[in-house]
């Protein structure tokens, strides 16, 4: 698409038709707040993304409860915070016993229940379980064409980037089999050439749109992208096209996936109809420096509950209906599924939600029902509960701690050597006037303003109250490690689990 190309398409496309919207939900993979032109970084290559923004709602205070992959995507897909899913410590592997819950009911699965197609591409990363039991078909998807987790959790070395003779960078994991490209259940390709991974997404992702509009039912598009994630690839259309490397090349090929996304929405004549949503995972994992995304003037990035692990870029557009702007109004991951469903007049799930309805917000008729938001760490207990609170424009840190993902940074209180540390009083910031978490106000007592006391007792009552109400479901990620689990392409195949090779028909 061109540089005006979005906006000309939600020109053209007029006021939509009456019934429930088409809901495009892509997420990014470790893009820092940062990282896209629209919210300031000056060499990014993003201009369908940031026509997106454009002619959409871009979100200024957009959060994620936990700022790692396996506990945030839980959270999108459920509306609830990972500790009550058991989505915690850390993230699942090839060889995880435990997955997302079979009695968590997804997005995916509140939507189908609707009437809606749904389909998911790209890396899911909440479980596979035994015969693949904890997978996107049996969550609520009617179709999908993956990957089981991060591509960086298998060996990577003889998965080349474009040209052929560039290795991708990094080393990933060894001892566990080449990851699957899964379709459905069944497994496509193991390992897949990585540089043509993207154009299968769209192409299976244009073809899901175009199936529900010839069986005349609405879709919902899962549009999960492995970029920005380590280590970086793309295909041979960008790569070296960048002014920002691999990274800035695999976030421009993201962004011309969204631009094939859209263009595919506008001609099936669905633009007015379709509701598209953006956002990302976490923040950015700085100890991959270049190579591992922005936060902007964000404190830290992923692995932290510090602003630059858990406050993402978000934009909504849907032509008709959300108005072009931004909105500084505190919005969470954890709020879209009662948001789309209240869009889309889909049932809730009966089990206790932690979102909130943001149509409000979203229409342009009232102001977010989110006045607080509550961050745990990579690996939470029920002894320290949630390490940082958000409310209005104050947030505490009662407990703070670095993080290897964010390591290499100038500020040591990122760095994984900065350990668990309780904080009394806590750290209290004015995200308003510091959004970069520099001047504690609670530094010198003497200069404390009544306003301040406030925030701060506010702030340790609501801490006290989350605590003491939320029951942390046991862990799936305990339930630790059965190498039997990984998939395999050749089951029987020895040795294993490098035997586990089954040529890419697309290289």
């Amino acid at each position: 698409m061109g540089t005006l190309g979005v906006l000309v398409l939600a020109l053209a496309a007029g006021l939509s038709t009456a019934g429930p919207p088409n809901i495009v939900l892509i997420l990014a993979d470790d893009l820092g707040y940062g990282d896209l032109g629209s919210y300031g970084h000056p060499s990014s290559t993003t201009p369908n993304l940031d026509q997106l923004a454009a002619g959409g709602l871009r979100f200024t205070d957009f959060y994620v409860p936990m700022s790692l992959c396996t506990p945030s995507r839980a959270a999108l897909l459920t509306g609830r915070l990972p500790v009550r899913s058991g989505m915690y410590p850390g993230v699942l592997g090839p060889t995880s016993q435990g997955g997302l819950p079979l009695d968590e009911m997804t997005l995916a699965e509140v939507l189908a229940a609707a009437g809606y197609l749904t389909g998911m591409a790209g890396k899911w990363h909440l479980g596979v379980g035994p015969e693949g039991a904890y997978l996107p078909p049996h969550q609520g998807f009617h179709r999908f064409l993956g990957i089981p987790y991060s591509h960086d959790q298998g060996p990577c070395q003889n998965l080349t980037c474009f040209p052929p003779d560039i290795l991708c960078d990094g080393g990933c994991d060894q001892g566990v089999v080449p990851i699957p490209l899964l379709a459905n259940l069944s497994v496509e390709a193991q390992p897949p050439w990585l540089p043509g991974l993207e154009a299968r997404y769209v192409s299976f992702s244009q073809h899901l749109m175009a199936d529900a509009q010839r069986q005349g039912r609405p879709f919902f598009l899962y549009y999960a992208s492995h970029h920005t994630h380590y280590p970086q690839f793309s295909g041979q259309s960008f790569t070296e096209r960048s002014n920002r490397g691999q990274f800035g090349d695999a976030l421009m090929e993201l962004d011309a996936a969204v631009g094939a996304l859209m263009t595919t929405v506008g001609d099936l004549g669905l633009l007015g109809d379709t509701l598209v949503f953006f956002t990302s995972d976490n923040g950015p994992e700085l100890m991959r420096m270049s190579n591992g995304g922005n936060a902007g003037l964000l404190k830290c990035g992923k692995g932290t509950t510090f602003e630059g692990g858990v406050r993402e870029p978000a934009v909504a557009f849907w032509p008709g209906h959300i108005s072009p702007g931004v909105t500084h109004e505190l919005a969470s991951s954890l709020d879209l599924l009662p948001t789309l469903a209240s869009l889309s007049g889909a049932s809730l799930p009966t089990t206790i939600l932690d979102g909130f309805d943001l149509s409000p917000v979203l229409l342009g008729t009232g102001k977010s029902p989110r006045t607080s938001v509550f961050f745990y760490p990579s690996y939470p207990d029920e002894v320290h509960g949630v390490f940082a609170v958000r409310n209005g424009k104050y947030k505490a840190h009662f407990y703070t701690q670095g993080s290897a993902h964010s390591d290499t940074t100038s500020d040591p209180a990122c760095h994984a050597a900065n350990p668990l540390t309780a904080h009394e009083p806590p750290l209290l910031y004015d995200l308003s006037e510091d959004p970069g978490e520099n001047y504690n106000l609670l530094e010198s007592m003497e200069d404390v303003s009544m306003e301040v006391v406030q925030a701060l007792k506010d702030l340790q009552l609501l801490k006290a109250q989350h605590d003491a109400t939320v029951i942390f479901s046991p862990s799936q990620i305990a339930k630790g490690e059965d190498p039997s689990l990984q998939i395999c392409c050749q089951p029987s195949c020895s040795p294993h689990p490098v035997c586990c090779h089954c040529a890419d028909t697309q290289n």
